[in-house]
């Protein structure tokens, strides 16, 4: 690779699909953030998008062949020298050879050659991702440490439309920012093979079809939570309550909106996970009978009284019942005073392994990006996280998590 600048030596591998025209963007994203990009195309990228254009948004010469600059051996040193190896979008054809260890091309013995992390992030037709050789592939890759990012649903080539989909340029790369954070603290994916399901946001519980009981949470902590995740390795669940937050991604997000319905989607998704983290604001209560039309104020007249009925406790019934033998499951205490005092007997009550206690209010919490708390265990321990991003928070939960998860 060049001289390199400030930031990290990133490879970008780019496969012959339709969507190598987002890659552009994407090395944008890494040239501006100070990232040393060489773009690695496959020569049936190059009928997308020309060599000339690789190389003046990345500042790289582009090389397909392993015959080009022999004297430099660049299908052992581009990926001797890389930090990161990103292959965006990433063709079934080239999971296959990534899978089975072909390298018939610069990009695949760069793949073969990689000792960093490696991020693939698919584009296909629905049909392509979901057929099982496709599947194993991901599977293996996954399995070695690799990161393989779900791909989204929308618009596909022509007018199809389903999964499959490369995620947008900024997504991916929040993600490999995330990934090479996360290598600089652990060096590896450590919740690779792991499934984790995360809950995020606000129930919100309707009074009539205007109105509803709600909340301040934003659903950031949650969100936070599913990126580092899925940055660490893992296979996430976000089951997200009324957020406007955009898809992480690589991410399954189910969206609900009642404590009701994240209830049932946390308990289905939770059937195979590793760990469960309770990080939505669920409301303790809803109105015990819903309007069928909008409530009207009436001159001369008080407000009829709503009466309210409990919510399960989906935390403490997920504690009780381990949907899978050895699961870790998290939850969050939202406290305005007596912090820790609260945080202890919640953790007690509830039954989970885990308590993530921060103090809330107007200005505290809720919308912001940064937070502090303090993970409580069911041993004892007490971790103290910081005023910081809330992808920091979230790290220190999953180092707790990790940790347990190995011991089981």
């Amino acid at each position: 690779m060049t001289q390199r600048r400030d930031g990290a030596g990133i490879v970008l591998g780019v496969s012959g699909g339709i969507a190598a025209y987002k890659a552009c963007e994407l090395v944008r994203r890494f040239s501006e953030n100070g990232d040393d990009v060489r773009v690695v195309p496959t020569e049936s990228a190059l009928r997308f998008v020309g060599e000339a254009t690789w190389s003046a948004l990345s500042g790289n010469p582009v090389t397909t062949g392993v015959w080009e600059s022999v004297h430099e051996v660049p299908h052992v040193r581009i990926g001797q020298g890389a930090d990161l190896v990103v292959v965006a979008p990433a063709t079934a054809d080239v999971l296959a050879k990534a899978a089975h260890g072909l390298a018939d091309d610069l990009l695949t013995n760069t793949l073969l050659t990689a000792r960093c992390p490696v991020v693939f992030a698919p584009a296909m037709h629905t049909e392509m991702w979901e057929h099982p050789a496709t599947q194993e592939n991901v599977a293996t890759l996954r399995r070695r440490g690799a990161l393989v990012i779900e791909p989204a649903s929308g618009r596909l080539t022509g007018a199809d439309t389903g999964k499959g989909r490369l995620p947008e340029p900024s997504a991916i790369f929040a993600f490999c920012r995330r990934v090479l954070r996360g290598a600089e603290r652990a060096g590896t994916a450590d919740l690779a093979g792991r499934h984790v399901v995360v809950s995020a946001g606000g129930t919100r519980e309707p009074l009539d079809p205007v109105r509803y009981l709600g909340n301040r949470s934003s659903g950031k902590q949650g969100y936070a939570l599913a990126r580092t995740a899925a940055a660490r390795g893992a296979r996430v669940t976000l089951v997200a309550a009324n957020s406007a937050l955009p898809d992480p991604a690589g991410v399954t997000v189910v969206p609900v909106g009642t404590a009701l319905e994240l209830r049932d989607a946390v308990r289905a998704a939770a059937e195979d996970a590793d760990a469960v983290v309770m990080a939505a604001a669920v409301a303790d209560f809803r109105p015990a009978a819903y309007a069928a039309g909008k409530i009207k104020k009436r001159d001369g007249q008080g407000p009829e009284p709503v009466a309210l009925v409990r919510n399960p406790d989906v935390l403490a019934e997920l504690a009780a019942e381990r949907l899978r033998s050895g699961q870790v499951v998290v939850g969050f205490a939202a406290e305005t005073d007596d912090v820790l005092a609260n945080g202890r007997a919640k953790l007690a009550a509830k039954g989970c392994d885990l308590l993530v206690v921060n103090e809330v209010g107007e200005r505290r919490t809720f919308g912001a990006e940064e937070s502090e708390a303090v993970v409580l265990g069911a041993d004892g321990q007490e971790t103290p996280v910081p005023f910081g991003p809330k992808e920091d928070l979230a790290d220190a939960i999953w180092d707790q998590v990790v940790a347990r998860v190995t011991a089981d």
